[in-house]
């Protein structure tokens, strides 16, 4: 229930959009309660309007779960939307740490 797929378990993969696709793989991961979770490019394959729903999907069950997410992704507005800290890599060293707001306005 939480990833909103109830009624679903019977399909199979290629029956399911790309957004149920991903809430699947979210619900395979979280149902072993971890520490945390590591998202890597989640949403690239979604179009803009599916990416946008989703995040807002991934917002709502990392504040339920309270659980800590890593969420890697090269989309700087995808990152400051996403995020309640960042940190921003260049050649494999972090460049800048800390809220959106702060990486936003210096």
């Amino acid at each position: 229930a939480r990833v909103g797929l109830t009624g679903f378990e019977k399909r199979k993969p290629k029956q399911l959009s790309g957004g149920q696709q991903q809430r699947v793989g979210i619900a395979r991961c979280i149902v072993y309660s971890p520490a945390i979770i590591l998202m890597d490019e989640p949403l690239g394959a979604l179009d803009k309007n599916l990416r946008e729903q989703m995040q807002g999907e991934i917002k709502r069950l990392h504040e339920d779960l309270g659980t800590t997410f890593i969420y890697v992704t090269h989309d700087q507005e995808e990152a400051l939307n996403m995020s309640d800290r960042i940190c921003l890599m260049s050649v494999g060293r972090i460049a800048q740490l800390g809220t959106p707001d702060d990486l936003y306005f210096r």
